[in-house]
């Protein structure tokens, strides 16, 4: 079986009659003229945007970083030049949620200590 397939017309084509409606909007219309302000130009081609990975690689720097509170490895792209991080993994939330959690651990650690077992035989 065969993945493409075609149409093909059966007998002669009839040519159909072209109707053409006018509404009354199109009737009413106004010719437009703009002065050079208003109107709208092509972008000249000097000035176009670029996407060079090359310059935007040499921008971002990487890091790792350890999260004591979250006891997390962070994952940061920082821009050099703004020292703001970009991306990060995992995201700030997430480390939030983990240290909360990890707080909320240790706290009921300390509360309840292990219960004493008896290893004799």
């Amino acid at each position: 079986m065969s993945a493409d397939f075609s149409i093909k017309p059966i007998g002669t084509p009839v040519a159909a009659p072209v109707v053409q409606l006018a509404s009354a909007a199109a009737n009413d219309t106004v010719a437009t003229e703009l002065p050079p302000s208003q109107s709208v130009t092509a972008a000249d081609i000097s000035t176009r945007s670029r996407n060079d990975l090359q310059t935007s690689r040499e921008a971002l720097s990487r890091q790792v970083v350890v999260d004591r509170d979250a006891a997390s490895v962070v994952y940061q792209v920082v821009d050099r030049r703004t020292s703001l991080v970009v991306k990060q993994f995992p995201e700030e939330a997430m480390l939030r949620r983990r240290a909360y959690f990890r707080t909320l651990d240790l706290m009921n650690a300390e509360r309840d200590p292990p219960a004493a077992t008896d290893r004799r035989a």
